[in-house]
Parts: C-alpha cells; structure tokens; sequence
C-alpha cells in the first residue's frame, strides 16, 4: 500500500482529526471540467488543478497516511500517525458554502475519509525523520522523498516509498514506546499531540462526486493543445481498472503494492511522471518508471529514462530489490530511424541493470482512451 504525507497546519489538522478526512486544494478558481469537455481556466491554473487531481487520484482504499503538522513559531513541525484511507476520493467545490470551510480557514478541494489504522500521541519532529542519522548505514536509506518535498516545495500530498514508510512507522512507534490510542475520532491535545476526543463528530458532507477527466483530456487531444498533466491522472486514477492500460502495463493479475506521480528522483526538477511497484508473485516484484509524453517520442526521451534509471538502481534498489521496467508511453506516430536506434542503445547500455525499454502508444476511439504496447 502507498503511503502518503498530507501536509497541514494546526487548525486544520484539529478539522481533519475530528472528523476524519484528508484534504487538498487550492487558492485559484474551482474546476469547471471534472466531467465536462470544456474549461473557462487559463491553461495554466487548469494544469496545476490537474496536477494536484492527479496527486489526489492516485489514492486508493486502504493507502495509509500520516500528517505532517507545519512548524510554527518556537514549535517544531511534526510527523503524526498512523491512518488508512477508507473511501474513493472525492471533489469538493469550493466558496464559502463549502464544508467545513470556516473550521478549516482555507479551501480543500480535494479529499478522502479516513480512519484509524495505529494512532499515536506524540509526533517525530523533521529534525528526528530528516536530520538524525540514527541507524542509517548508508544515504540511500534517508526519507529522500520528504527532503526533496522540503527543498522543491508545493505539494500538499507527497507519496513515500515503501521501505521510507516502513522507516518513518518505525520512528513514530519508537517516539511512543510503541503504545498507540485506540479510538474512532480524535483531538490535537494542546497543540502538541493526539489525544482522544470526548465529542466526535461525524463527517456529513457530499462524498459522491468522483473525479472524471477524460471528457477534458479527450477535448484537448483533438485540438492538438498539451494535456499529459490529464493524461498522468488518467492513467493514476485507472491503473489496476482498466483493460487496455493494464494489458499494456500487464497489471491486470499483479498486485500493484505501491503508486506514484512526480517522483523526485534528485535534488535538481527531475522527476519521474509515475512510478509504480508490482509483484508477479512472493518473491519476483518489479518497479516500473513510466515516461509520458502527449506527442510523439523522440531520442531526447532516452535521455531523460537513463536518469530515472540511475537513480533507481542506486537509491531504489538496495532498499527494495525489484526488476526495473522502464516504460515510455507517448502518442502514436511512426517512429523515425533516429528514435529507434535511441532505443536501441539504451537496452544495449543498461542490459542487466534493467529489462529492455517498453514503448506504448496512446490513442483514443472518440470515448476513451487506447494503450497499446509497440514493438520497435
């Protein structure tokens, strides 16, 4: 299961524990294309409500979660946990009717119940989960998805990897001498930990409005604008449900155990588009970095797969031993010579570090999108 880091301030972490959800959102206008094909938004705030869509879409039942409440005057920020995702997402439209607008001071549009999975009182501060250097053997073993977070910034909800999950549980059981709470609601006792709460209260808002981008997606394609912010939360959202993506991924009988977009891999911008882990059985699992491209390949991709790949090997692995799968899905086309021979080199550079390069073509039947994986 994915792990996921919702970041939160004070007041609004009391909202989130008393009535059991997590949440994101933004400052700009409210989408006006979740199911339509049309949108009034600037090109550009539409993309970063995609973005964060996509960030929202690769939740799934069962995910866990932990808060990250930020520092404050005198008061350092802190991971808290732990709980499990347990509904579908859901949007919520902003504004002033939206609920719980003025318990939380802000807007979330986004959002997700929860429940208890193991609470625990106190929180880690970021200087134990980043900073210590306590039983680390090596720098691969550090929480590099939460250190990039810090330097780069802007996401409200950041996946970790599993092996990094697995180390900050750890931290936070050890924290509470591995004593958790048992309770359905809970409050943010003093500003300082999780406490029971003597007055729960029940989440009675709208939870019914999924997210549907492919009419957006589909509009955009045929008009020949940009739309692989649309196409990274289509295939988040449908990975594990839906034929010929999963045909093409061969995720049709795998368990997918872990799901990822914009997966920093560096402390410069890169960052791979999704990522996910599979396991065929108990003991082969594969990691899979996916490329997208809403055009058609090029040499230039190569590139930009070959960093995903050493980065992989030398912080991925050693901590989680899987086959890489390197995967490029871009729109149909013939591919020139020049692409092809691109290809051709990259198998031959990194022939035992990884499998051969997948490539998959993306088209649409005017209702839905088709992956098709191409041999080259």
């Amino acid at each position: 299961m994915t792990t996921h880091v919702f970041i939160v301030d004070e007041q609004s972490f009391k909202v989130h524990l008393k009535y059991m959800f997590v949440g994101t959102g933004s400052k700009e206008k409210d989408i006006d294309f979740n199911g339509g094909a049309g949108s009034r938004l600037h090109p550009q705030t539409e993309n970063g409500l995609v973005s964060m869509m996509a960030d929202f879409s690769r939740v799934r039942i069962g995910d866990f979660v932990i808060f990250y409440v930020q520092a404050t005057k005198g008061r350092e920020g802190k991971f808290y946990g732990i709980y499990e995702i347990s509904s579908s997402p859901f949007h919520e439209p902003s504004g002033a009717a939206q609920y719980l607008f003025n318990e939380l001071g802000k807007n979330l549009t986004f959002r997700a119940r929860i429940k208890p999975y193991k609470v625990y009182s106190e929180g880690v501060t970021e200087w134990e989960a980043l900073d210590e250097i306590k039983g680390i053997i090596a720098p691969n073993q550090m929480l590099w998805s939460l250190i990039y977070r810090k330097l780069k910034g802007n996401r409200g909800n950041t996946m970790i990897t599993i092996y990094e999950a697995e180390r900050l549980f750890g931290l936070i059981r050890a924290k509470n001498s591995n004593q958790h709470i048992v309770g359905n609601s809970y409050s943010y006792s003093n500003n300082k930990q999780i406490a029971l709460d003597t007055q729960p209260s029940n989440y009675t808002g709208d939870t019914h409005i999924t997210f549907n981008i492919l009419p957006r997606l589909l509009n955009k394609k045929a008009n020949n604008k940009a739309y692989e912010s649309h196409l990274q939360m289509f295939i988040t959202q449908n990975l594990g449900n839906h034929k010929s993506l999963d045909t093409a991924l061969n995720t049709t009988h795998q368990v997918i155990e872990w799901l990822g977009n914009e997966v920093s891999c560096g402390v410069g911008m890169q960052r791979i588009d999704i990522m996910f882990s599979k396991r065929n059985d108990d003991i082969d699992r594969e990691i899979v970095p996916i490329e997208l491209k809403a055009r058609p390949a090029s040499a230039d991709n190569i590139r930009q797969i070959s960093r995903y790949i050493d980065w992989i090997q030398q912080y991925y692995i050693s901590n989680r031993p899987s086959t890489i799968r390197p995967v490029l899905i871009c729109a149909a086309s013939n591919l020139s010579r020049v692409t092809k021979q691109a290809f051709y080199n990259f198998n031959a550079q990194y022939n035992g570090i990884c499998l051969p390069l997948e490539y998959i073509e993306v088209t649409d039947n005017g209702n839905d999108l088709i992956f098709t994986n191409t041999p080259y």
